[in-house]
């Protein structure tokens, strides 16, 4: 059932579904934006459908399965029980999330001032909190989805886990459709489509690791060893995850206070979290459980060139998106996002949160490199500090400069926190052994990197001059928009080529290599 879990191949697996994924939520989003625009029922949705997605740091992708995933590999490296773990965990987690649903239905109207307490005064809070009353259950089904691909990508199958995403993207791009066509209210359709596409998801992976030798039944729960093993590797990660947590509140308060604001940064959000989710989850979801198992054997080597190529596949494919985000944002933005109810304003104010997003960008993606080098240790503790640190900076830089720069700010305080925690996982790592140190291919092709997508950006900014009134024309603005990503990727290639960074037989080799 085990089998050798082939690193580049991974990659591309994870990434590419990822970015049919991104790209369905990008027109999931495009129809919100048509649809709402950045109006109250929006608003509403946004925060309802963020809070089942802020707790699934917890008892999802993060603290969970930041403790799981690890504990889960070494079994399966080590031919022990690792299906009646997996069952235990599964109890475990699933009777604490129905516990916390049920009480989250009577604590919502709390919930949803510690998300957004500039709704207070008027008629968004009434509609959050029925939103989100729906909505929260997503989280019972999206977790235990989550434990059933760390299964799996523990097993080296990564193809269905990096697929369930999409159903949520169809789920609710389909159900805002059927509401159009029949003059229902899309608010509610988007609301009802969210447990729906948990559910959805759920069973997906559940038939996959079925498939794979891992038919897991539900048990009743009980503590055993593991679990309390399980439990003191995840606290600290929940702490973390609690961190981040804040950072986003933070972000979200902020902009409650600003009309329009919370959809302008989710707007901005969902662009750079295209190359993030596309590089940055194809590596965390891949790295954790090779690094894991490749400890467990011993193979400390191994563990450096797996975390030094992770590093340079992140940074060739990165890169050139940050540089794009900062220096051509609102083509972007426009192109994609301003129809119907979403105007110029809009659109102008959510490019400027683009191009502060896009300076963090590369940060965002380097975490994905370096705390799997934490975490397949079973180390949670180093990473909590040093989110303490990243958190404070966040909060500082977010209330403080909003009276200068307004909800701003907030992306200001998340970028910059976000190298900050780059700093302190890198400077940590010189305590773990050989893994997180650079090797000389990386020395060699990281520089070369960074030159491309410098004169990529400034080849970018060119274009989008040059093409601005096709830009701005509605007939030919999609094929004007194509024309600029493509004449800019061709320019980065060549140079990556030219300089000799990376040629086609690097990625042939690397895939065959795992």
């Amino acid at each position: 059932m085990s089998r050798q879990i082939r690193l580049m191949s991974g990659f591309f697996t994870v990434g590419g579904w990822t970015l049919i994924s991104r790209v369905l939520g990008f027109t999931r989003d495009i129809m919100i934006a048509a649809f709402l625009g950045s109006g109250p029922v929006a608003e509403a949705f946004l925060i309802a459908f963020s809070l089942p997605n802020m707790f699934r740091r917890f008892f999802g992708e993060g603290a969970f399965n930041t403790a799981f995933i690890p504990l889960f590999s070494k079994k399966v490296e080590g031919g022990e029980d690792a299906k009646r773990f997996a069952e235990d965990a599964m109890a475990g987690l699933a009777t604490i999330l129905i516990v916390f649903t049920v009480l989250a239905q009577f604590l919502m109207p709390w919930m949803v001032l510690a998300m957004a307490s500039g709704f207070a005064t008027d008629t968004r809070f009434d509609l959050t909190v029925d939103f989100a009353r729906v909505t929260f259950p997503y989280i019972l089904f999206i977790s235990i989805a989550a434990l059933l691909s760390g299964v799996l990508n523990s097993l080296g199958r990564f193809a269905a886990a990096a697929a369930a995403p999409v159903l949520l993207n169809i789920i609710l791009i389909g159900t805002m459709w059927i509401a159009y066509k029949t003059g229902g209210d899309i608010g509610w359709a988007l609301v009802l489509g969210v447990p729906i596409a948990g559910i959805g998801q759920m069973a997906l992976l559940w038939w996959a690791a079925a498939r794979a030798g891992m038919k897991l039944r539900f048990r009743l729960p009980r503590m055993t060893p593991e679990l309390k093993r399980l439990a003191i590797i995840a606290g600290p990660a929940a702490l973390a995850g609690g961190v981040v947590q804040v950072n986003l509140l933070v972000g979200r308060q902020v902009a409650s206070y600003f009309d329009g604001a919370i959809a302008w940064l989710n707007y901005a959000d969902r662009l750079y979290q295209l190359p993030l989710g596309v590089v940055g989850i194809a590596i965390g979801v891949v790295l954790l459980p090779d690094l894991s198992r490749r400890l467990r054997a011993g193979d400390d080597t191994g563990s450096q060139n797996s975390v030094n190529r992770a590093a340079e596949f992140t940074m060739l494919l990165t890169l050139p998106a940050a540089v794009a985000l900062v220096v051509v944002p609102f083509p972007i933005v426009s192109v994609l996002f301003q129809r119907g109810a979403f105007d110029a304003q809009d659109a102008y104010a959510t490019a400027l949160a683009v191009s502060i997003y896009g300076f963090g960008l590369p940060s965002f993606v380097l975490h994905k490199v370096l705390s799997p080098i934490y975490f397949a240790r079973e180390n949670t503790k180093t990473p909590f500090h040093f989110a303490l640190v990243s958190m404070a900076v966040n909060v500082v830089l977010a209330v403080g400069l909003s009276y200068w720069f307004g909800y701003l700010a907030a992306a200001i305080g998340t970028s910059v926190a976000g190298w900050v925690m780059l700093i302190l996982l890198w400077r940590g790592t010189r305590h773990l052994g050989i893994a997180g140190r650079m090797d000389d291919r990386l020395r060699r092709v990281l520089p070369k990197i960074i030159i491309a997508s410098l004169v990529m950006g400034v080849a970018a900014w060119a274009m989008a001059f040059g093409m601005q009134d096709w830009l701005e024309t509605p007939t030919v603005r999609y094929g004007a928009l194509a024309l600029l990503v493509v004449g800019a990727g061709v320019v980065y290639a060549s140079l990556i080529i030219g300089l000799g960074a990376m040629s086609l037989g690097d990625i042939k080799r690397g895939l065959r290599r795992g």
